[in-house]
């Protein structure tokens, strides 16, 4: 499980199962637990305040930082009895565990959504299954009967008769930007948090050591970007140069913040009545979509898209029973997504909670002692 560090110069601490066959490179160390010591226990240490405390002490004021292994041997700290290090590493551990177990079951809630979209609306299988004399499979026979038995020619290519496919402005309610501070938010370590490109990733999933605020007066005082519920959040510009790469979120449901907003470099998109957040989502993060997306935000002297190429990118609109019938088995998915996102975000909180506690020896064995890095690995 990888933790990141607060500041660039300290990246991640990391603990593998098995010997790996590779080489390190040179800015890595790897460590290693002696008798004393449990190496899990030891994934923790070098992940607490007082051991970043420890290294940012070592490399204030020089010029390119950097650590050396007897400056990281040289570290103190209290080292509780072995049965005592591998309790609190298995308390930890098991926090870390239930949020990975969170992680992979959102990648799977995501998938099983995203299957039956491009079932439904990239691969149009229940079409083709009428079309070809067959029953769809999996569907019930009300929600068969939604889908036509034809295609027809459309800028898409082939498409169910009837479908519209329609610029991406007839079913926008909101498309808009948000803002930050003159002067950027630098230094503001309280406030409102701000969302910008750089947490666009997917649904449900945030990084929490990249947050940054607004002050709430500067929030109170913006007309727009604001973040409701079920937003979907576009990458609006940046990337390499002479190239664009999308990327798309969702957040709501009070994950990951209650009250947030978003930067100049984000859009939040709303439907109008033709269409769910949950489609708008899974339309946005379709290959089509995407596609459509480079296209229009590489082939410009600043790669992104400004709002009227966001405007203009086609959407494929089915009929609203299809809609309907589609959001009523993704939003919960959706909806469970985002419950385990903010789960785990109570998890890591506690976890952050307890590590300093026992690493500190505020929570500790009797016989825990005061030893320098180098004794014990």
């Amino acid at each position: 499980m990888d933790r990141p560090w607060i500041e660039a110069g300290l990246k991640y601490a990391t603990i593998s199962k098995h010997d790996l066959p590779c080489l390190l490179v040179q800015r890595t160390a790897r460590l290693r637990g002696g008798p004393n010591l449990d190496t899990r226990f030891l994934r923790y240490l070098i992940g607490s305040r007082e051991f970043t405390q420890h290294i940012h002490a070592i490399t204030t004021g020089t010029a390119v930082p950097h650590i050396s292994g007897k400056q990281i041997k040289d570290f103190k700290f209290l080292l509780p009895l072995l049965p005592e290090q591998k309790a609190i590493a298995a308390v930890l551990g098991a926090l870390d565990d239930k949020i990975e177990l969170n992680r992979r079951m959102n990648a799977t809630l995501e998938a099983m959504a995203r299957a039956l979209f491009q079932s439904w609306f990239v691969d149009f299988d229940p079409v083709r299954a009428k079309l070809d004399g067959l029953e769809p499979f999996g569907l019930d026979p009300d929600t068969a009967a939604l889908f036509p038995e034809h295609f027809e020619d459309s800028r898409l290519g082939k498409k169910p008769i009837g479908w519209q496919v329609t610029k991406l402005d007839s079913v926008l309610a909101v498309l808009e930007t948000g803002g930050r501070p003159k002067g950027g938010v630098g230094g503001i370590t309280s406030g409102v948090p701000s969302i910008g490109a750089e947490s666009i990733v997917s649904v449900g999933v945030f990084d929490f050591g990249k947050t940054k605020f607004v002050p709430v007066e500067f929030y109170e005082e913006m007309k727009r970007g604001h973040i409701e519920s079920y937003d979907v959040l576009l990458y609006k510009d940046g990337g390499c140069p002479g190239e664009y790469e999308p990327h798309v979120s969702m957040f709501g449901d009070g994950f990951p913040f209650v009250k947030c907003s978003i930067n100049e470099h984000v859009y939040r998109l709303r439907t109008n009545d033709h269409l769910s957040q949950e489609y708008l989502y899974f339309w946005m993060t379709s290959e089509f979509a995407f596609a459509e997306m480079r296209i229009k935000g590489t082939g410009v002297a600043i790669p992104g898209l400004n709002s009227t190429a966001v405007r203009s990118l086609a959407v494929l609109v089915p009929p609203p029973t299809i809609v309907e019938a589609f959001t009523e088995q993704a939003a919960p998915l959706v909806s469970r997504i985002l419950s385990n996102a903010k789960q785990s975000r109570t998890l890591a909180n506690l976890r952050d909670t307890l590590l300093p506690k026992f690493i500190s020896g505020e929570v500790r064995a009797p016989s825990a002692v005061l030893v320098e890095m180098n004794g014990v690995i």
